[in-house]
């Protein structure tokens, strides 16, 4: 059973002021943990939608005018072994989904994480002011290698 009050040694958190120079952080952040855990199959994926849901909290943040810190936190759910990546913000309002055309720079954040995690969503309760946009990856056994 797992020690809420007490994290897993391998859980790692970064507060970090909402400035885009702390993106690469969060993505070094969740790339050591993988490699510490010994999950490389993972760090694709898990960097790419761990810098969107950053990105998105920071441009949140720009947007609002809320200048208190952004919060990654990274771990292992203990029930099933599964990545979780949490990311909470203190400005209001809530991502949403866009449609960006072929030529927009910006607005595909939210359909990557759909589209790459094993599960997601944005928690707006037991967090204080704001809102945690949240993935999970399952653990892949390595091509080539027994399951």
């Amino acid at each position: 059973m797992e020690d809420r009050a007490h994290p897993h040694p391998t859980d790692v958190s970064l507060v970090f002021p909402p400035h885009p120079a702390w993106v690469r952080a969060a993505r070094e952040t969740v790339r050591t943990l993988l490699a510490a855990t010994g999950h490389t199959e993972l760090t694709d994926t898990a960097v790419l939608l761990t810098s969107e849901a950053v990105t998105n909290a920071i441009n949140a943040c720009a947007a609002k005018q809320c200048t208190a810190p952004v919060t990654l936190s990274a771990g292992w759910a203990a029930a099933d072994g599964r990545l979780r990546v949490l990311v909470h913000d203190e400005a209001p309002g809530l991502p949403a989904r866009r449609s960006p055309t072929h030529d927009d720079e910006t607005g595909r954040g939210i359909q990557l994480i759909s589209c790459g995690a094993d599960a997601w969503g944005i928690c707006t309760h037991s967090l204080g002011r704001g809102k945690a946009t949240w993935f999970e990856l399952e653990h892949r056994a390595a091509l080539g290698a027994p399951a």
